[in-house]
Formats: structure tokens, sequence, C-alpha cells
């Protein structure tokens, strides 16, 4: 009995142990961390993510849990989390071995981003430590690179490899270097190297590929590429880099069937399983098909974050509003503060026609970190909704202020460049692309754009070349190339181009608008519609061909019924297509259907509540009724969803002018109209059509005659011109524009009152 009650007693005694134990903070963050540490040996990040995370709710102050999570987060490609994680590292850490340690991986984390000045800071802060340490002089090496110093980078290297001539990674990182300073052979050279000290390195094995691919020769590529898969089957990194290679080589069937082969290969690893869904939506450039092979991929693996938050991006961007807010509300019920679910939250008002509502989450979700590069960019596409120019940009600047890399800031900023007419601004921020991606057409094509708008036709020809030559496949290039032999006049070539378009890419609207551009400037417009119906054939559900087919039935041969049916088949294939709505209210009205045109714009404005140009028709086909209180209220709903659209400042100015609205207030309407259209001869009519309500006549006078200059066939110009003279006394003057008023159209609205207006001045 003794016995059996001493065991007894020692198991309750370990009982109690294990139970203090579980209880003890330090026990429970380390067991959290090296879960963790195990989940990231086996390649499961998202699942490592949670354990460190995990560890860190034990203990926020707990410096090896942030760095194995900064670790982790560079791993699943999240950089800004990283550089949150090991800045919190480096606070937290007590030697300054690990804080140098983490001061090196933020180094070369702000290096990728082009962050040259803040990579600077962190590697003078470890330099009188490191200088023995040949990743310490890599890192040092890359950041001489970045900021154009290459000898410093090369000699860096050097340094580096004499400290360890048996390191793979070195001589991989002297071939990189020596390939952006055109040393190619002896790029070739450290890049055989390197793969000679270490067989095993896919990266040594895949940088040589990409070499091989840069240089143009493919075929070694392709070789190099499949070799890395024999080396380590199960890496879907050599995979990836094949699939890039067979769809620059056009060969997208056995791409696609890669990206296939690969998820069935490697279902446990979440770059392959994923690798399908990227494909279809980073190379095929096929949404729809992302979005399907997402959602079966989500459905087989619902508890990977990075998989739900890819899906979420892909509904939002279908339009699929309802079921991304459902799959978000989840993340942020986990977690609230979750960045990227707010980012998410603010993409969704966005669309849903709520850009203050976006504007407010975004700004919560830099309160909480304010180089959240994405938010940065998101916001600033808020303001651009919101019509806010010059606040878009700020925020595009900032995201890149934080992200030099984030190319969609600087395609962002080039489209507003783009709008404006800032051609030379247009080419900096391509050349800046070029930089970023010098093997995509996108940069080059940009460039080629201002170069055209520049009337640098040799500059844009090359510019164009560039791109057909870094991507062959691709029709962006051969766009470009028709709109510069078009403006040549060297129609045949333009011709050709558009159609290499159509070839590559038979539901290309670019390409068919083009060459039907192409026929309609040598005046056949049988030829344009020809074509046109040609690609119908080929693609009949393609919305924007309907849609220039109507415009050449409306513009070019007056056919109104058939451009009705052309322009009814496209609303009815796309109920988004505006354009095509916007030009069938305008046939409709030709045709005399009036009545119909307006309820059809009517209808629109409800259905696509953010579309200006729906506003900007609805409000003149109802000034055209003399309905002023409905043009009114289309022209002040036009303004909530863009305050400083100066069309809509001037027509409401206008609208409440005829009205007898209050005058002072459509005076400032219409100044704020005229600084944002200063060459407008109709702002200048309206401003001094307010001018001449408020009894200033010489003011109005000169505005008035800056209208009919402007725009000499207006007869309402004239007539108010007319009545501005008669005002200030000038007797012959307003006789002369009264005239004119039934010359230019004796059906004039005010024709009786301008006729009576004579008598009394001939009186």
């Amino acid at each position: 009995m003794r016995l059996v009650f001493y065991r007894f007693v020692v198991l309750a005694l370990t009982a109690c142990f294990l139970v203090s134990c579980s209880r003890d903070p330090n026990v429970r963050k380390q067991r959290y961390l090296e879960s963790g540490m195990r989940y990231f040996d086996k390649g499961k990040y998202n699942e490592a993510a949670i354990q460190f995370s995990n560890s860190l709710q034990v203990d926020p102050a707990f410096a090896q849990a942030h760095y194995e999570l900064a670790q982790t987060y560079l791993k699943l490609q999240q950089g800004e989390r990283a550089s949150q994680e090991l800045n919190l590292a480096i606070d937290k850490f007590d030697k300054e071995t690990d804080k140098d340690r983490a001061r090196l991986d933020l180094a070369n984390l702000f290096i990728a981003y082009r962050s040259y000045q803040r990579a600077k800071e962190q590697l003078d802060a470890a330099e009188s430590r490191q200088l023995g340490n040949p990743s310490f002089l890599m890192a040092r090496a890359n950041y001489y690179a970045g900021i154009k110093n290459m000898p410093a980078a090369l000699e860096e290297m050097q340094k580096a490899i004499s400290l360890d001539p048996n390191r793979s990674d070195l001589y991989l990182n002297l071939a990189v270097l020596q390939m952006t300073a055109e040393q190619f052979d002896a790029a070739e050279n450290n890049f055989k190297k390197a793969v000679a000290i270490d067989p095993k390195a896919i990266n040594a094995q895949l940088s040589l590929g990409e070499f091989y691919q840069f240089r143009g020769r493919l075929a070694e590529a392709d070789q190099q590429y499949r070799h890395a898969m024999e080396i380590d089957p199960k890496n879907a990194d050599p995979r990836s880099a094949l699939i890039r290679l067979l769809v620059i080589e056009g060969k997208n069937k056995e791409a696609e069937d890669l990206a296939r082969k690969t998820k069935q290969e490697l279902s446990d690893d979440p770059a392959a399983y994923s690798m399908l869904g990227d494909y279809y939506f980073t190379l095929a450039k096929d949404l729809d098909r992302a979005t399907t092979e997402y959602e079966s991929v989500f459905r087989d693996h619902p508890r990977d974050a990075q998989v739900r938050k890819n899906y979420i991006q892909l509904l939002i961007l279908k339009n699929r509003l309802d079921e991304a807010d459902k799959l978000n509300k989840e993340v942020l019920n986990t977690n609230h503060l979750d960045a990227d679910a707010l980012i998410f939250e603010a993409q969704i008002k966005l669309r849903q026609g709520h850009p203050n509502d976006a504007v407010t989450t975004l700004q919560d979700v830099l309160a909480l970190d304010q180089d959240n590069a994405v938010a940065h960019y998101h916001l600033g596409m808020a303001y651009s909704q919101l019509g806010d120019r010059a606040r878009a940009e700020n925020e595009w600047r900032e995201a890149l202020r934080v992200r030099p890399d984030m190319l969609e800031a600087d395609t962002a900023l080039a489209g507003a460049a783009l709008q404006k007419g800032d051609w030379s601004g247009l080419d900096r921020l391509a050349s800046t692309i070029i930089q970023a991606q010098p093997n995509s057409p996108d940069g080059y094509t940009l460039q080629a754009v201002a170069a055209i708008n520049l009337k640098q036709r040799d500059k844009a020809d090359a510019s164009i070349q560039k791109a057909i030559e870094v991507a062959p496949r691709n029709p962006v290039g051969y766009i470009q190339l028709g709109t510069l032999r078009s403006l040549e006049n060297r129609y045949a070539d333009a011709e050709k181009a558009y159609l290499t378009v159509l070839e590559l890419d038979p539901s290309s609207s670019e390409g068919l608008s083009g060459l039907m551009r192409v026929y309609l400037a040598q005046k056949d417009a049988d030829k344009a519609i020809a074509a046109a119906n040609t690609q119908i054939a080929k693609s009949p559900n393609n919305s924007g061909f309907y849609d220039l087919l109507g415009t050449a039935l409306f513009d070019n041969k007056k056919d109104y019924r058939g451009a009705e049916a052309a322009l009814r088949k496209a609303t009815d294939l796309d109920k988004n297509n505006t354009d095509a709505i916007l030009k069938l209210g305008q046939v409709l009205n030709a045709e005399g259907s009036g009545d119909q045109a307006l309820a059809l714009f009517q209808q629109a404005v409800k259905d696509h509540p953010r579309d200006v140009p729906l506003y900007l028709l609805l409000g003149e086909m109802l000034e055209a009724k003399h309905d002023w209180s409905g043009a009114k209220v289309a022209y002040q709903q036009l303004l909530e969803v863009q305050p400083e659209n100066p069309i809509a400042s001037n027509n409401l100015a206008y609208v409440m002018l005829q009205e007898g609205g209050n005058v002072d207030v459509a005076l400032a309407m219409a100044q704020t109209a005229r600084r944002g259209m200063p060459d407008s001869p109709n702002a200048a009519d309206t401003l001094g059509w307010a001018y001449y309500k408020k009894g200033a006549y010489a003011s109005a006078i000169g505005l008035l005659q800056e209208a009919v200059k402007g725009r000499p066939d207006d007869a309402s110009f004239h007539y108010h011109l007319g009545l501005a003279y008669q005002q200030a006394g000038k007797i012959p003057s307003a006789k002369e524009q009264l005239q004119k008023v039934l010359k230019i159209d004796p059906n004039f609205p005010a024709a009786d009152d301008v006729r009576r207006t004579l008598s009394e001045l001939r009186g």
C-alpha cells in the first residue's frame, strides 16, 4: 500500500508540475516558437506565422519570435509586414549581434524595394561590427548597385568572396551585378561557378536560366529550368520559371498544362497548388478562369490565409462584391486590425460607389502603419474617384516613397500624366517602369506614347520595336506600332500591325478600333464595317465589337436602325458598357426618340451611379428640353461623385441662371468652372452671362466676346453678347450680334425675343 501511495504522490506531483509548466508564459511562448519553426522548416509558412503570432500573444516583447515571424513574412512575400517585425526585433533584441542580423535582413528588404536611403541607415548602424561578414559586404554591394555606383558594388563583392571563396551565393550575386554592368561574359562564368560550387542550389540553377533568357538564349534557358526540376522535383520554383518562359515563347497551352501538373504532383505545397490560378491571373490575364480556379483552391485549402486573400481580391476584381465582403468579414471578425482585410474592405466600398467611406477605412490603416504602401496606393485611387487629382497623385507618390518598386503606383501616376497630357512626365515614369521590368513591354509602350506626343518619332519607333522584341506574342507593342504608322500616313503598315494584334488576340477592341480607324482615314467606311463584322463572327459575345460597329454605322453611314441594333446588342452583352449606353442614347435622340433616350439615361445613372459622362449627357438632354430643374439635379448628383468637375460646375451655373436661381452662387460656380477650363468658350460664356445677370456689363462683354471668338457659330453666344451690348448702350454692336443670331439659327428658341428687341433698337 505504501508503494502504491508513493506512486500516486509522484504522479500527482508530476501532473501539478505539468499544469504549472503549461501555465508558465516562458514555456508556452517557447513551445509556440518551436512549433512555428517546425512548420517553417517544412515550408508551411501560413501555419508557422500563426504559431509565431501565438508566441507573441503570450509575450509581445519576445524578440526571437518577432524575428522568426519576419522571416516567415519574407517567405510569404509580405514585405511590409516583414519590415514591421524586423524593426520590432531590432528594438527587442539585447545583443548587438542579434540586432545586426535583423538590420541586415531589413537592409536587404529595403534594397529590394529600392528604398536605398533606408537601406543605408541599417547598413551604417551595423558597419562597425560587420566588416568581416561576407553577407554584410554583399548587402552593401547591392546598395551601391542600387545607387548606380557599380565600381564600388563590384569591389565590395570581390572583398566578400576573398573572405569566403567557397560560398555559391557570393559568386551568384557577383554575376548578377556583372550582368547589370553589361559584363556578360564574366557574369556567365560566375553564374556557372556558383552552380559548380553548389550544384543543388536551386537559386543558382534558376539564375543561370534567367541569364540565358535575358540574353535571348531561350533554348538554353528551357534546358536549364528543366535541369533544375530534375535536381529538386519537389520544388515549385523551377516549374514556375519554366511556365513564365513558355508564355514568352507563346506556348501557353504547354504552360497551362505544366501549372496543372504541378498542382497535382505537389499538392501540399502552397506555391504549387496556387500555381494554376496564378498562371491564369498573372500570365494568361484570364480573370474568369483565375477566379474559378481560386474558388476550387480555396475550397480545398480553406485554412490557407493567403489563398483566402487572393480569392477575395479576385472576387473584388470580378465585382462579386457580396461574396468578397462575406469572406473578408470573416477575416476581420478574427482580427479587426488585419491590414489586408481593411484594404479589401476599402476596395469593396470604392466599387460600391462609396469613395468617402473608403478614404476613412484607408486612413485608419495608415494610422496603424503610416508606411503601408498598398494603403497609400488605394487611398490614391479613392481620391481619384472623388476627382481630387492632386491628393491622389500625392498618395501614389507616398506609396513609391515606401515601396519604390511598386509598379501599380508608377502605372497610376503614368495614367494621371496621360490624362493631363504631361508627356515629359509620362516619359520619366515609363523609364522607371522599364528599369523595374526590362523584360515587360508595358514601360516601352508608355515610352512610345510619350514620344509620339512629343513628336519624337524615332524614339517612339525604337521603344515600340523594343516592346515587340521583349514580348513578341503580346499585342500591346503592335497596337502602338499601328498608332505610329497611322500618324505617318503609312496605312498599309498600320493595317498590318492591327491585323497582327487581332491575330494574337481576336477579342482585342483596341486592335479592331485601330484597324477601323485606318480604313475610315482612307474614307472607306464599308471596309471598316466589314472588319467589325468579321471580328464579331470570330468573337460573337464581345460587347466592345458591337459598340465599334454601332459607332461606325451611326457616325459614318447614318444608319440609325443598324446602329441602334448593334448598340443594344453591346449593352445586352455587357450591362457595364457605359460607352455603348451613351452612344445608344445619342442614336435614339437622332432618330427622334428623345423620350426613349432620356429614359435610357435616367435608368443608366441609377445603374451606374459613379459614371460621370452619363450624368453630363442626362443633364444636357434635360437642358435641351428646358427642364432646368431636372438638369440641375443631374449636375448636382455629378458633383457629389466628382466635386471638382469643371464641366458640371459650368453647366449647373448656367442652369441656375436660366431657372432664376441664386446669381451669386451661380457666379461662384462659373468662376470655378473658368479656372478649371480657362480656354473653354463655353465657360467664358457662362461666366459672362453670370456677370450680365449681376449687372456687371463691362466684365460680361469681355468674356462673351471671347466665347463668340472661340465658337462663332453658336447662336446663344451671340445672343448673350447682343444683350450685354444693349445694356451697356452699345446699340450698333447689339444690333450686329442679334442679327447674327437669326442668321445662324432662324429657329433659335428666343427668336421672337430677338426680333422684338431688334425692332425696339431700330425704333
